[in-house]
């Protein structure tokens, strides 16, 4: 699928980024990536980051995030699912904790 180009205007980034200032972050999980635009919002402001997961169920918003994400392509993972099954998710990653948690 191919990413259509859209302007996005994230919703409460600068509340988002509020919340996590000051926090060290190595895994963090996005149950509602998007078109990334929180993620990144948040990989700019915390570059310690190591692993970023974006989940989302749309296929399309994946593909655009996928494009917004780029220059942190070593730090995420795309995942096209819903953030129920996180514990699945995070199972078959081998990921034991996250740092930050982020749903809208």
């Amino acid at each position: 699928m191919q990413a259509k180009n859209k302007e996005h205007i994230s919703v409460m980034a600068e509340e988002m980024l509020h919340y996590f200032a000051g926090s060290q972050l190595k895994v963090f999980f996005d149950g509602t990536l998007g078109a990334g635009g929180h993620a990144k919002r948040l990989l700019e402001s915390h570059p310690e980051l190591e692993l970023y997961i974006g989940c989302d169920q749309d296929p399309e918003a994946l593909c655009i995030a996928k494009e917004e994400l780029k220059p942190w392509k070593d730090k995420v993972v795309f995942i096209h699912s819903n953030f129920s099954d996180l514990d699945k998710q995070l199972k078959k990653m081998k990921v034991r904790s996250v740092n930050g948690f982020f749903l809208t």
